[in-house]
């Protein structure tokens, strides 16, 4: 799935032209599924085939960044991008235009999926496995205490301890750009892009933390609010009674908020 090695499976379709097909891994094949859903629900606004205008922007593993990109660049780049020239047929993966994919923002909670799956499968059911935002426990501490994750916020001076969660049956996510971004030209830049507008989000919302039993699904909803952005995304998140804790900026100062789905799952830490 690496987009970092010329010979990987992903990297090796992104070179093909349109109109071709290779055989995938059935995990690549479960992601590209994933994807679709999610990028059905979101009208597009989250998409797997952002590589090139990660690119552009300078986020990806073959960065163009030097300066803010021309528009004729952007539309140019956007065009190169659609979930909808993706199918799959049987165990390959087909592209109708040249498209190129970016599994990234799903395969860090796969990978914690199957990690989990792997240790359940051995016998091992007390541990915590965490990949870059998204982390899932099972069973207890080395002591015998359950397990519990601090979520902390940005706040005047510093980060705030908000919440503790007894995670055993969850995994949680987290999506944001307030510790992770990159300057240009003075403008700070997400690392979350907007397939529709094919620009890093620019709103009010720093982060979301999502909790679901699927470590890949809590990574990618976490992805796709963040991408929705603090109105769209709360509306969807209460319509699918999805558990979602949201840090919103305003003013220069930074509002905490948390559904109902979300609060019955976690008690605010003590002051």
């Amino acid at each position: 799935m690496s987009l970092w090695r010329s010979d990987s499976d992903i990297e090796r379709f992104n070179a093909l032209p349109a109109n071709s097909c290779q055989i995938m891994s059935t995990s690549v094949l479960h992601l590209i599924g994933v994807g679709e859903q999610l990028s059905r629900e979101s009208d597009g606004a989250f998409d797997l085939t952002v590589k090139p205008l990660m690119d552009l922007w300078g986020l990806g593993a073959h960065a163009l960044f030097e300066q803010m990109p021309l528009v004729r660049q952007l539309a140019r780049t956007r065009a190169l991008v659609g979930y909808r020239n993706l199918r799959i047929v049987g165990q390959q993966l087909c592209k109708n235009a040249a498209v190129q994919v970016d599994l990234n923002s799903i395969a860090a909670g796969y990978a914690v999926d199957r990690i989990t799956e792997r240790m359940d499968a051995l016998g091992v059911h007390d541990y915590m496995v965490q990949a870059t935002g998204e982390l899932k426990v099972s069973g207890l501490k080395p002591d015998g205490s359950p397990w519990r994750v601090t979520l902390d916020a940005p706040s005047d001076d510093g980060y705030d301890a908000q919440k503790l969660f007894p995670l055993t049956g969850n995994a949680m996510s987290t999506s944001g750009d307030y510790r992770r971004y990159r300057d240009g030209n003075g403008r700070h830049i997400s690392d979350t892009l907007d397939a529709l507008t094919g620009s890093p989000v620019n709103h009010g919302l720093a982060s979301v933390t999502v909790l679901h039993p699927s470590a890949l699904m809590a990574d990618g909803l976490s992805s796709l609010l963040l991408i929705l952005g603090p109105e769209r995304g709360w509306n969807y998140a209460q319509e699918h009674k999805i558990p979602a804790f949201f840090v919103i900026r305003a003013d220069k100062r930074f509002i905490i908020r948390s559904n109902a789905s979300f609060d019955r799952l976690a008690v605010r830490s003590p002051q």
